[in-house]
């Protein structure tokens, strides 16, 4: 890979790194609101599905050896718990939202795909995780994985795009 290219990619998994520190837990659930998916979106925004499928997975990776790099600068308990499935949902979700983004920036559909793509594959992992780790039903599962989130995460998905149809002009 080019040097602007590997350097990029590093600059995201540090906002990554950096942005999972930006979270707040929630009393009723073992997830977290975390700037994390900002960042996510962001980098999906910025780079190939290919390029951002591998900052994820190093970003993963380095909570995985015990960094203190996942939500609220936890490590590998976030992977194996209850919140596991949001994080191995996200080599999914943004590599595809990355893959949908169109070659040409475009607020609209930078959102859009946010909103489609990225959050209802997020959110099915981590209903996963809950439902399989915490032995609770679907209802309770999207208490706790989903309803608390979407609002939040619109507001992010819109905040990254802003940033993200700037950025990628000019890149």
């Amino acid at each position: 890979m080019q040097t602007k290219i590997l350097t990029k990619m590093s600059m995201c998994v540090a906002l990554c790194c950096v942005t999972a520190y930006i979270s707040f837990p929630l009393p009723f659930t073992p997830g977290m609101v975390t700037a994390l998916t900002f960042a996510l979106s962001l980098t999906a925004y910025l780079l190939t599905p290919k390029q951002t499928f591998i900052v994820i997975l190093v970003y993963i990776a380095l909570g995985a050896v015990g960094l203190p790099v996942l939500g609220g600068g936890q490590s590998l308990s976030r992977l194996i718990g209850p919140t596991g499935g949001f994080y191995f949902a996200w080599l999914v979700a943004y590599p595809l939202m990355s893959l949908a983004k169109g070659s040409s920036p475009n607020l609209k559909r930078y959102v859009a795909i946010n909103i489609l793509i990225a959050m209802p594959i997020t959110y099915v992992g981590g209903l996963i995780s809950m439902i399989l780790l915490l032995d609770i039903n679907l209802w309770q599962a999207l208490t706790m994985a989903v309803f608390p989130f979407i609002l939040g995460d619109m507001l992010k998905a819109t905040a990254a795009a802003l940033l993200g149809v700037k950025l990628s002009r000019l890149f």
